[in-house]
């Protein structure tokens, strides 16, 4: 946990257990500080709510709930864990709504080690026997990691009601339970179209998308979160056909989609690289009139940049008026793509300026711009700033960048070094994108290191073969060239196919 104590952490939630609780003294601007505060909360001006929130004379729950609430907007778990912390030392009781608000601040953080200790929190406030707090505690362990107390949790619920048993079967999911997680969907006396979605999205969280399919069509209730979360399954299993024709399905059953469907569509047309596909569910959007946000529009630069007309991701980019870190990194990764290196630096200067910090993403798309683009000084500068100037450790992605863009320019020696300086063993990435370079350069030495570094890492990757026959090819080995197409053969490798964004005329049915 980078900057802080865990023994003190945990010191700090056990004094909680002793305070007393303090009546707050009434005020009469309280209601119009916290609808302020909620105001700037909503907007995502964080700063402004806490500068508001620190200057109130008298604040009461609902004052710390909206701060709270604020804090965890702006994934501060840091801010969310001290707020709290205050807010009891202060004498203040929190209720169901700001129990839940920290749990769910922590999950996916080094903080979920707290949870327990919250959970103590919440014991010694006798709110343990609420299905709010409850649920919001069975997600706080499964993130965790605990299964033991996740269903302890489950068990203190005074009176359980079918969301209760929902949380039960999405965390069991969670920690990959899928046995227990079908076991308790089973036994439920009353289920919804939450319980079968949950068990949806489980089997799918599991890599098991065509089991979640199964269960999909035995629904015989589906809304517009069923589809959606089905469709974006197979998204994320690479199954872009399949995420379409559900798509079309959808549409049949006369259930109308919606952003975050929308959004999942354009990502499957993107997957494919179907500009037809795309415009057509663009079209679609139009006709349905779904208003527009920055989810929705940044999938819609996304498939336009990777489907092949960076003209209409700029244009749709550029008439955002608000956009987050995935939309900077849509844009810039869309011009790499298209090899216009000089223009994704831009992009990234514009990002900066707007005070949007960039992510490990952000630099693997600069870093390939500058590969393509030839430009290795400017990527040296890039690779040494991640670290010091963003605080974003570069990772084995980004050496294999600077592998291949050392490699393009025939620094080939510079590749080899940074490789042998590399904090963590290279992988099959690395060492593709330093053989690329020596089949670029025919360098015959250097080729044969990374070819038996592949064969180390258990790769029969088609490139090991290709690369050292074109070199041995350029070299007039002629008798090395037939024995590595004997080898092709008789181990069934094929070379890779080259991609196209030319497509047939086809488009959605």
């Amino acid at each position: 946990m980078r900057g802080l104590d865990k023994t003190s952490l945990l010191t700090n939630y056990r004094q909680l257990c002793t305070l007393p609780a303090a009546s707050l003294p009434a005020s009469y601007n309280i209601l119009s500080c916290n609808r302020k505060i909620a105001e700037c909360v909503r907007n995502d001006q964080t700063p402004s709510a806490q500068d508001l929130f620190d200057q109130m004379p008298v604040r009461d729950v609902v004052s710390w709930n909206t701060m709270l609430s604020g804090l965890q907007k702006a994934k501060n778990p840091h801010g969310v864990n001290r707020c709290f912390l205050q807010m009891t030392r202060d004498g203040f009781r929190p209720n169901e709504y700001t129990v839940s608000i920290v749990l769910n601040a922590f999950l996916g953080t080094a903080f979920n080690v707290l949870v327990s200790q919250v959970h103590a929190v919440v014991v010694r406030l006798a709110l343990n026997s609420s299905v709010f707090v409850g649920s919001a505690l069975m997600k706080g362990y499964a993130n965790a990691g605990n299964r033991v107390a996740l269903s302890g949790v489950f068990d203190e619920i005074s009176v359980k009601d079918v969301s209760s048993w929902n949380a039960l079967v999405s965390s069991y999911m969670e920690l990959g339970c899928i046995h227990e997680a079908q076991t308790v969907f089973d036994g439920m006396l009353e289920r919804n179209v939450v319980s079968w979605t949950s068990l949806v999205n489980g089997y799918i969280s599991n890599k098991r998308v065509n089991k979640a399919r199964s269960v999909f069509d035995k629904m015989s209730e589906k809304n517009v979160v069923s589809w959606t979360v089905m469709i974006s399954g197979y998204v994320r299993s690479h199954k872009f056909v399949d995420a379409l024709d559900l798509f079309l399905l959808m549409l049949k059953s006369g259930t109308r989609p919606n952003h975050f469907t929308f959004s999942s569509v354009l990502d499957a047309c993107a997957g494919c690289s179907s500009l037809v596909l795309g415009q057509q569910v663009h079209s679609s959007i139009l006709k349905f009139g779904v208003p527009e946000d920055v989810i929705m529009s940044t999938s819609l630069v996304d498939m336009y940049a990777k489907c092949g007309d960076i003209g209409a991701a700029l244009c749709i980019f550029r008439s955002m008026p608000r956009k987050n870190l995935v939309t900077w990194n849509s844009i810039i990764g869309g011009y790499a793509r298209h090899g216009l290196a000089t223009r994704a630096l831009e992009e990234f200067q514009s990002m900066t300026e707007c005070g949007c910090r960039p992510d490990e993403v952000t630099f693997v798309n600069l870093l390939s711009a500058c590969g393509h683009g030839g430009m290795v000084e400017k990527g040296k500068i890039l690779f040494n700033s991640m670290k010091a100037k963003f605080g974003v450790e570069p990772k084995v992605e980004h050496y294999a960048c600077m592998v291949d863009l050392y490699g393009r320019a025939g620094e080939l020696e510079e590749a080899e070094k940074l490789i042998q300086g590399m904090p963590f063993q290279p992988d099959v990435v690395v060492w593709v994108a330093l053989l690329g370079a020596c089949g670029l350069h025919s360098s015959l030495e250097l080729g044969e290191l990374a070819a038996t570094e592949i064969d180390k890492l258990g790769h029969a990757h088609p490139a090991r073969y290709s690369t050292l026959s074109k070199i041995h090819g350029e070299r007039g080995a002629w008798n090395s060239v037939q024995e590595f197409r004997k080898t092709m053969q008789e181990k069934g490798i094929r070379k890779q196919n080259a991609g196209s964004w030319v497509e047939s005329p086809q488009g959605m049915r």
